[in-house]
């Protein structure tokens, strides 16, 4: 297992390329002046915005945007921990827009609220899943004020999964309702199917370095630190768990370099985020288990990749079995693993639009 592949792999679900070194002249700058006037909405009740708000008493940045402030208000809640979603979300969020006014959320320790804060300490310090989960219930909040939204929808992806759903449960009555991207529920349920699944391609493969190297894990997860979960997640990545199909996930994370709503200085801040912010979590991160909640006010949609390997699918597809909920829908991308929105994003444009959309309706 070479060290790049385990460096990368040493963050909890998403895996982190590292990001262009901020400079003095910014190389990418015409290309990020072409995206931000191609995503630019012109209709008078259109919202674009990009700013800081205080929650849980620390300043946190998020993207506003959406073709007519009148649609429904959907909260991506970013993945990791501590991986930003906004600077790679332009290839695929502006047709979302369309349908929702699309809120993208820099938690704490992540992206630009890490790479702007005052006191980037104190931030990592404070971290847990609680005042995470407070800071989105903040939002929330925020949100309904501004616009004055009786309710908002919560799409969680992977970490970002856990997160959504409990703030749902703190609020539910503020909810539309609850979207799982590749949501991580349980995380000990998850890590073992997660491993059982790359050690089983490893033997497909015949992969005998892989295999050796896995089966000295075992039994996995046990006392899950970084260099166990890093070695597990690096075989992921090579086999396709996180990018169906790929070896890597370079161009969702490339994206990020010619993104309208990061500097190159932003970028550089995001390994580092990421990286405290895992260290300080991954304790509580080994104990996550929202699959023993099995009865909701509000509806569960789960988008799920059937190559996924990260996070699999098995767990949530077991869990949402046990459900009661007013509506309980899976959608399944038959090409995706860790990634849908990039790896088929028209499918996942037409579930949003056609599936979860009309439940804004329905809790009218």
């Amino acid at each position: 297992m070479n060290s790049m592949l385990r460096a990368l792999a040493l963050f909890f679900i998403i895996v982190c390329a590292m990001p262009a070194r901020a400079q003095e002249v910014d190389p990418n700058a015409a290309a990020r002046a072409i995206i931000a006037d191609l995503n630019h909405h012109s209709g008078p009740n259109a919202v674009e915005e990009r700013i800081a708000l205080s929650l849980g008493g620390v300043e946190q940045w998020v993207s506003i945007r959406g073709a007519d402030r009148n649609n429904p208000i959907l909260i991506y809640v970013h993945g990791g921990p501590g991986r930003p979603n906004m600077p790679s979300s332009w290839p695929y969020q502006r047709a979302w827009e369309d349908y929702f006014t699309v809120v993208e959320w820099d938690q704490r320790g992540a992206g630009l609220s890490h790479a702007r804060a005052r006191d980037q300490q104190a931030a990592i310090d404070s971290l847990s899943l609680d005042r995470v989960t407070e800071d989105a219930v903040e939002l929330m909040a925020h949100l309904r004020e501004r616009f004055g939204a009786e309710r908002v929808f919560l799409l969680g992806h992977s970490w970002g999964g856990a997160v959504a759903f409990n703030a749902a449960l703190r609020q539910p009555d503020w909810v539309h309702a609850y979207v799982g991207l590749s949501p991580l529920l349980n995380m000990q349920a998850n890590e073992r199917a997660s491993y059982e699944l790359v050690l089983s391609e490893a033997r497909r493969r015949n992969d005998a370095a892989a295999i050796a190297e896995l089966e000295a894990l075992a039994p996995y997860p046990g006392d899950l630190d970084f260099d166990r979960l890093g070695t597990e997640r690096g075989y992921v990545m090579r086999y396709g768990g996180l990018a169906a199909g790929r070896d890597n996930a370079e161009h969702f994370f490339r994206a990020g370099r010619i993104s309208p709503d990061y500097t190159p200085a932003d970028l550089a801040a995001v390994n580092d985020g990421s990286i405290r912010t895992v260290r300080q979590l991954l304790p509580e991160l080994a104990q996550v288990d929202v699959t023993r909640v099995e009865q909701v006010s509000f509806p569960v949609v789960l988008m799920l990749g059937r190559h996924d390997m990260t996070t699999p699918p098995q767990v949530a597809v077991a869990w949402l079995a046990r459900l009661r909920a007013p509506a309980e829908r899976i959608v399944w991308f038959e090409n995706s693993a860790h990634l849908a929105p990039v790896e088929e994003p028209g499918r996942v444009l037409v579930a949003l639009v056609d599936m979860v959309r009309p439940l804004a309706e329905r809790r009218r």
